[in-house]
């Protein structure tokens, strides 16, 4: 972003012509790093207020409008004497410079037919905010206070009113542009990129909204090495001619070399310092005039005969009408379900189509889970937005089951899209044993009135594997071909000790192993069963006996 919105220089006669000429006359006078300015030397805010373009990245922002050194950085057989300002230029800061370059790798990994240029990012990302502030980043890329475009209010830029409660430019009136590539919040909400994998999209991020710009350039099935491609790409970051005249000279001078310098020691363009607002709005009661440069400093554009030049406006070309997403379909998902705390072994897929029931690439699908439910996607989310491949399709990632059992719902949305869901139901079983063993052989009995010594300790199996949460149900039960519950013999005390012959809310633990409560004997001698079953079916009958003591085992009558 910069003090010059691109599309005129002052409001009246003087017209986007002007700007082409002031372009080449810089270019023709060797002056680097020069904005262009109106007639007082400031730089003003350029074209009248245009309307609100949902297409545009930055909202049609202003933008910075310092031209590149004519001196190429670093390239064989160029004067050793060149201009500080052309190897100052040509340096970029390490994090932003990692930024731009990471970008180009993730996006040639998912999207190698765009062929995007990480030196288009560096031109995109000098014009928006200076390399973010000259590098001012922490360690993770982030700057040290908000990079923010001047309000869109109308006053002499866009009228674009706010679209995220203030959420990322802190009005709620408004919008602003945000970050190092000045994305308004609402492109941000359907473009935004964790490019750092610290599992947040933050604009202020230069790694998050490097890649965002990237596949933003991307979009439409663009080849970035067509230059008609790459002018409808930054066309469609911002709608100005100029902008695209200043993007491009960027774009060729880091092409033909660059250096990295220390983060927080790039060039910061004027107006831009350490402040939020990379473009103050002149219009904007108590907004800051961008610094003018010394006059030693402001080149003398030459004026043959004493009058100013003109040039006809070039006409920008014109993007193809975009596709859109006119439908989503399921693309194949099978049944989805799980056992408690595991993955789903199915993942969600899913086809966007634009009316003509072509596949559509890029388009941007949000899948969200929905119901009674604690399961949740790879990460702990309940709600992940994804762009489709090249064929269309995009799949969720991993869902995995929590301890809830039952049915939820996974809803996939085109997001910002008024078009019906697809729907998928997935179910959640309980955990399950196949097995179930004792794991001693002890004899387990009890004279009449009194209690059991032993505890009843068993193993629950699944396939093998230790089977942990498993529900299990205990019940004394009768001899009986069909057995019941028994209403004698050995039995088990509730809370408020009251006498119960089956348990309900036993779980085994982490390894599979189950402790039974404390067992007591009524006075009915005998031999009886206690059935211990378990989340999905395994059985085992475990005998308990009841009998009085032998002579040889009774106590001694006490001394007289």
């Amino acid at each position: 972003m910069a003090a010059q919105f691109g599309r005129r220089l002052r409001k009246g006669a003087t017209t986007t012509a002007v700007a082409a000429v002031a372009v080449a006359a810089l270019s023709a006078s060797g002056a680097p790093g020069t904005p262009l300015v109106g007639d007082s030397g400031d730089p003003q805010p350029t074209g009248t207020a245009p309307s609100p373009d949902s297409g545009a990245a930055t909202g049609n922002s202003p933008y910075y409008t310092d031209l590149p050194p004519l001196n190429t950085p670093d390239k064989p057989g160029t004067s050793t004497n060149l201009p500080v300002t052309g190897r100052a230029e040509s340096g970029i800061p390490a994090s932003i410079l990692a930024a731009y370059k990471k970008a180009e790798q993730t996006i040639a990994g998912s999207d190698a037919a765009c062929r995007l240029p990480w030196q288009l990012l560096a031109a995109i990302g000098k014009v928006e905010s200076g390399h973010a502030r000259g590098g001012r980043v922490d360690a993770n890329g982030t700057t040290f206070s908000p990079i923010l475009g001047p309000v869109l209010d109308g006053r002499g830029f866009a009228m674009i009113k706010d679209t995220d409660n203030g959420a990322y430019d802190g009005d709620s009136t408004h919008d602003r542009a945000v970050g190092p590539m000045q994305f308004i919040p609402s492109t941000w909400a359907t473009w935004g990129q964790d490019g750092n994998g610290d599992g947040r999209k933050d604009p202020n991020n230069i790694y998050d909204a490097a890649l965002a710009a990237g596949r933003y350039l991307c979009a439409g099935s663009r080849d970035l090495s067509v230059a008609a491609d790459l002018d409808r790409a930054v066309l469609s970051y911002n709608h100005s001619d100029a902008y695209l005249r200043t993007v491009r000279s960027w774009f060729e001078y880091y092409k033909r070399g660059t250096h990295e310098i220390p983060d927080g020691t790039g060039t910061v363009p004027p107006g831009l310092g350490g402040g939020t607002d990379p473009s103050p709005n002149p219009n904007t009661p108590g907004a800051s005039p961008s610094p003018t440069p010394p006059p030693s400093s402001k080149p003398k554009p030459p004026k043959p005969g004493g009058s100013t030049p003109t040039s006809p406006k070039p006409t920008p070309p014109t993007p193809p009408p975009s596709r859109t997403v006119a439908r989503l379909e399921n693309a194949g998902t099978g049944a989805l379900t799980a056992t408690a705390g595991d993955a789903f072994a199915e993942r969600i897929k899913v086809r966007a189509e634009d009316k003509l029931g072509g596949s559509l690439a890029k388009a941007s699908v949000t899948f969200t889970i929905a119901g009674d439910t604690d399961a949740t996607f790879t990460g702990g989310k309940t709600a992940v937005t994804l762009l489709t491949g090249a064929d269309g399709t995009v799949t969720a990632p991993v869902l995995k089951a929590g301890e809830k059992t039952g049915r939820f719902t996974v809803r996939a949305v085109a997001t910002g899209r008024s078009l019906p869901a697809v729907t998928y139901s997935a179910t959640v079983t309980a955990r399950r044993a196949d097995a179930i063993a004792r794991t001693d052989d002890k004899e387990l009995t009890a004279a009449p009135g009194t209690e059991f010594a032993d505890t009843v300790e068993v193993k629950a199996t699944y396939k093998d594997a230790v089977a942990a949460g498993v529900a299990v149900t205990a019940t004394m039960i009768t001899d009986a071909e069909q057995p019941a519950e028994n209403d004698k013999g050995p039995y088990f005390k509730d809370a408020d000790g009251k006498t119960v012959r089956t348990l309900t809310d036993l779980t085994t633990d982490a390894d599979g192993i189950l402790k039974l409560p404390k067992i007591y004997a009524d006075d009915a001698e005998g031999t009886y069963k206690l059935r211990l079953t378990t989340e999905g079916g395994a059985t085992i009958v475990i005998e308990l006996g009841i009998e009085a003591p032998t002579a040889s085992q009774a106590p001694e009558p006490p001394a007289v």
